[in-house]
């Protein structure tokens, strides 16, 4: 199961998986921010199961099929920006040794990418109504919006490493037995 064919076909399925999650929004719009988490969620599999390599390959697959396809932009974006690589680097984080540069590294991590979000939703897709909607709350919504997306974020952080386990010692056992090594090579 270590062969190119196996890392192909789970790549294949991991990304028909993404994609299907990332067409979602198009039917709950409103879900533009929780799909593409989900989309990022399942190419940790990869990451698991084959390596990084493979699964920087599937995010950028997903990427890029995201871009030309998903009508919603927005949720593309998101993917690109953050999603679909930080579940993959997340394991690298996690191995610093001080809890404190952990959670410095990872919310300076989504801070650039919150504020790389808003400029290019604003300036390249030429979406103006996330101004409109802050307005509503005064001058301080953005900076409301922002702390919660900031605690959101450490509710993802923390519920993907549930995800990680509840893969690695539920499912993976379920689905490949209970004697499975841990893929891994090039």
């Amino acid at each position: 199961m270590n062969n190119v064919s196996y890392k192909v076909a789970l790549g294949g399925i991991i990304s028909s998986l993404c994609m299907l999650s990332m067409f979602a929004v198009v039917v709950m719009p409103f879900l533009y921010l929780t799909m593409p988490m989900i989309a990022g969620a399942l190419i940790t599999i990869i990451a698991v199961e084959v390596n990084k390599s493979w699964a920087f390959l599937t995010y950028a697959a997903v990427g890029l099929l995201s871009i030309f396809v998903i009508p919603n932009k927005e949720a593309s974006l998101i993917f690109i920006l953050l999603f679909g690589y930080y579940p993959i680097i997340k394991e690298m984080i996690d191995k610093l040794k001080s809890r404190f540069l952990r959670i410095a590294v990872k919310f300076v991590i989504f801070n650039i990418v919150a504020v790389a979000d808003y400029y290019a939703t604003l300036y390249i897709l030429g979406i103006s109504d996330m101004t409109e909607d802050f307005a509503m709350f005064g001058k301080l919504g953005i900076y409301v919006f922002w702390a919660l997306c900031n605690v959101i974020f450490f509710v993802y952080d923390y519920a993907l490493k549930g995800c990680v386990e509840v893969y690695v010692k539920i499912l993976k056992p379920k689905i490949f037995g209970k004697h499975t090594k841990k893929k891994g090579g090039s």
